[in-house]
């Protein structure tokens, strides 16, 4: 990887947004790249917008990726993927977890929430996948492990060895969680196929 690779991870509070973008940011490291990560956390906790931006590669000045420009969008959820798509570059590839968080707004009846996001995603995008990460989690024993379902199907559009993932796995998660989110790692390595 000479150029810069750019991912842009988005999500809402409590997702676990953050703790994937560390999980590829020592991956990366691991593979001796030099990388910067931003963090954006609107209300985040609760159910705000979270988003972050992993820049990595031979000589990265920058944590911020512009409108365009990022390679792989990860969304946790599909309102931020719609919100987000407009950084994704031409050719770059968008992975979408169906679930749906319906923000404050709607909850309270100001605004309504889109019924045809994932397919307006599916024609505006070439190189996109969609999965029910939640429903994979849950498989795994805890639907809160979504955000490494989610690394898992990412792992496969990335020239990381897998071993590096794993160590970034083991790196990242207590070890009492450790086994389930390897599996749910797994199930997102097995969807992505």
């Amino acid at each position: 990887m000479s150029k810069i690779t750019n991912v842009l991870l988005v999500g809402v509070g409590g997702q676990g947004t953050i703790l994937a973008s560390k999980i590829l940011t020592h991956v990366a490291m691991a593979q001796g790249y030099e990388v910067k990560m931003s963090e954006i956390h609107g209300m985040a906790q609760r159910g705000g917008s979270v988003v972050t931006q992993v820049r990595m590669g031979e000589n990265v000045y920058s944590p911020v990726i512009e409108p365009g420009e990022a390679d792989f969008i990860v969304a946790f959820e599909q309102l931020e993927a719609y919100r987000w798509a407009h950084f994704l570059k031409k050719d770059g590839v968008l992975i979408v977890n169906t679930q749906k968080i319906v923000p404050l707004t709607v909850l309270i009846g100001a605004q309504t929430y889109p019924k045809t996001i994932l397919s307006d995603l599916k024609e505006r995008v070439e190189r996109y996948i969609e999965l029910d990460g939640l429903k994979l989690a849950s498989e795994a024993g805890n639907a809160k492990a979504t955000n490494v379902v989610l690394m898992g199907v990412l792992s496969k559009y990335m020239n990381f060895p897998e071993d590096t993932w794993k160590n970034a796995l083991e790196a990242r998660i207590p070890a009492k969680l450790l086994e389930l989110n390897k599996k749910a790692f797994a199930l997102g390595v097995a969807e992505a196929k």
